[in-house]
């Protein structure tokens, strides 16, 4: 069964598509059937710039353990960082607040 609950939010950024480099400005997160992985459902994360059409995406389709580890990790990178490379007022973590 898929949930069907899409989390849209803007993004500031660059993903390396099959012969470029393209600039993100949206991200949608997804848990549904994935449309190549192996998997029953997968964590989808779409990266897109909508301006340059519907070529300008990157996909990727993750399965849930994956999509959880890879949130850690980023977490866990984030919070690694020496104070004061951050942007300004960005609150990570415990040991920023």
């Amino acid at each position: 069964m898929c949930t069907y609950q899409t989390f849209k939010l803007a993004v500031n950024g660059s993903a390396k598509g099959p012969e470029t480099w393209i600039r993100v400005t949206e991200a949608s997160v997804y848990y549904d059937h994935p449309t190549h992985a192996t998997d029953e459902h997968t964590l989808n994360i779409d990266l897109r710039n909508p301006e340059r059409g519907p070529s300008a995406r990157i996909a990727v389709e993750l399965s849930a353990q994956a999509a959880y580890d890879l949130a850690q990790a980023i977490l866990h990178a984030l919070e690694s960082v020496p104070e004061g490379l951050l942007p300004e007022g960005l609150l990570i973590g415990t040991s920023r607040d």
